[in-house]
């Protein structure tokens, strides 16, 4: 297994930076794993090395304004989540440039499985994969987030992203930092009990709704953010696409706690991860 690092240049001086994790031996498909929201890439690192041993290429990514592709401050940058939704086209269009004889597989965390009606060229994605991915909407997060997430809309994000010009969001120990157009458009998303549908309009209901590519969608009893309900009401958007819904609790697979962001831990080597080839190769 070998890896290397793509700088990709992006409109208005802009770049986006992906990592190739490349197997060994076989070469049976392109897995892309977009980041989930304010993640950056190389938390995904153990895993795509692991699925790279499994004999498939791993592309990883971080959005702009996320991560490697950051500039050196996030005041007054501008880019929202339909920009990164194209980071994520860039990031199909260079797998198909490159290894267009193999199936191209998303692999979605949390934001990453919720951008596919964004993406203009989503068609050329064979099978997707999402993990903790639900519906933003504030009062449909899990009762661990509901509580105090309110704060977070209604209090923190309004008051910093002012005052900064972006979202000091690791400074507050929330999300990370964010661009300013990126977490004010999320925070309209997640007052809204539609989610994205819901304020970008009919246009993006219908693209959300016109995909057909077969999913899986792997969710978590203890996820400390999406609850059942919202997982079901995100994918029930890709109302064309068959979903395959694999719900699990820690105690299946005998550990005390998996939440939102443990599916990607190397803990889960052997319990958790197998599930994303065993679904990729059918």
């Amino acid at each position: 297994m070998s890896t290397s690092q793509l700088t990709l240049a992006m409109p208005n001086d802009t770049r986006l930076v992906l990592s190739v994790f490349e197997p060994q031996r076989s070469d049976s498909a392109t897995v892309v794993l977009p980041s989930a929201m304010g993640v950056a890439q190389k938390y995904y690192a153990s895993f795509a090395q692991w699925l790279a041993t499994q004999g498939y290429r791993v592309v990883t990514f971080d959005y702009r304004g996320v991560g490697l592709s950051a500039p050196r401050s996030l005041r007054g940058f501008r880019m929202d989540i339909f920009d990164w939704a194209h980071d994520c086209a860039a990031a199909i269009d260079l797998v198909g440039e490159r290894w267009p004889a193999t199936p191209l597989f998303w692999l979605g965390h949390s934001l990453g499985g919720q951008l596919l009606g964004l993406i203009p060229n989503r068609e050329r994605i064979h099978r997707i994969m999402t993990v903790a991915t639900g519906n933003g909407y504030w009062l449909q997060n899990s009762w661990p987030t509901r509580r105090m997430v309110w704060w977070l809309w209604f209090v923190a994000v309004p008051l910093a992203t002012r005052i900064a010009g972006y979202f000091p969001g690791k400074r507050l120990r929330k999300v990370g930092d964010l661009p300013r157009g990126v977490i004010e458009q999320w925070r309209r998303w997640c007052l809204n009990p539609e989610y994205v549908v819901g304020v970008e309009g009919d246009a993006v209901r219908g693209a959300y709704a016109s995909i057909t590519t077969p999913m899986m969608s792997v969710s978590f009893t203890d996820d400390e953010m999406m609850s059942e309900r919202s997982i079901r009401s995100l994918h029930k958007l890709y109302a064309s696409a068959p979903v395959e819904y694999r719900r699990i609790a820690p105690r299946d697979i005998g550990v005390a706690r998996i939440g939102h962001f443990g599916f990607f831990r190397p803990q889960f080597e052997r319990t958790l991860w197998p599930l994303v080839p065993q679904w990729l190769a059918q």
